[in-house]
């Protein structure tokens, strides 16, 4: 396990987990935190024995509530220029590219940054008791962190249009039914439930292919395979007469054989 000041990071086998360590906060993020999360998952992204990682809030009343006010507060005190953020808000919010899944295990309060770190993620499993929002509308703010982007990819449109303009909270059943979080689960069943998302069979086949998928890159072929085989003998295979006769027809030729084939005029 690696120190942090504000976070914990560990592995499991091929399991990582992050947790935003700062309970007495609501797990809120100041300009440190977003550091540490990026370290920690720069370490993820390049350690090829873990494959998937579990991203929650320590205790059991938030997973975030969004940006650390009071640290904010206090870097605008006596005219100063705020907080200075020189790594994205939650260090994976912009400009952070991973092949591997990350599950966000939402325990809790989720709310403007949080729930905007939540859906940097590619999966979200939420506790019954969580609540999501963001508030930012009402303070005169936009979510600058991708909200007013993931938001509308995640949700029908509709439905984060009213988010986004109103600033209203909802809760864990409403966010299953709008398809923000895959499962709403018991809170002693979330970690659970997360680690069995993420030992399931589909990421077993291996990093190489699932960076393949994710990439976009087409799979590759293994040699003697069905498809293969099937090709090979497609490219070997002589064409019909009636194949031949089209294909002239579409290189605009004309077709002596078809005109063979008829009866010469009385």
């Amino acid at each position: 396990m690696t120190d942090y000041a504000n976070i914990t990071y560990e592995t499991k086998g091929r399991l990582a987990y992050a947790t935003i360590n700062r309970p007495d906060r609501r797990n809120a993020i100041d300009p440190n935190t977003s550091r540490e999360l990026r370290d920690a998952f720069e370490a993820f992204k390049s350690d090829e024995n873990v494959w998937v990682a579990i991203l929650t809030g320590s205790g059991e009343q938030a997973f975030s509530a969004g940006a650390d006010l009071v640290a904010m507060a206090e870097a605008f005190a006596g005219g100063a220029e705020g907080p200075r953020y020189d790594v994205p808000f939650g260090g994976i919010t912009r400009g952070f590219e991973c092949w591997k899944p990350i599950i966000a295990a939402i325990n809790g309060y989720c709310l403007a940054g949080g729930l905007e770190l939540a859906l940097a993620c590619d999966i979200r499993v939420a506790a019954e008791h969580a609540s999501f929002g963001l508030p930012e509308p009402k303070r005169a703010i936009i979510p600058a962190a991708g909200g007013t982007q993931r938001l509308p990819r995640a949700v029908p449109l509709a439905f984060a249009m009213e988010l986004l303009l109103t600033g209203n909270r909802f809760d864990a059943q409403t966010a299953l039914r709008f398809g923000l979080v895959s499962r709403v689960v018991p809170a002693d069943r979330l970690m659970a439930t997360a680690e069995e998302i993420a030992v399931s069979r589909r990421w077993r086949a291996g990093s190489s292919s699932l960076r393949t998928r994710v990439r976009g890159r087409p799979r590759s072929r293994r040699s003697g395979s069905r498809s293969t085989r099937g090709s090979r003998r497609a490219s070997t295979r002589e064409p019909s007469p009636r194949g031949a006769r089209r294909e002239r027809r579409r290189e605009g030729r004309r077709t002596p054989a078809l005109r063979s084939d008829r009866p010469a005029r009385q």
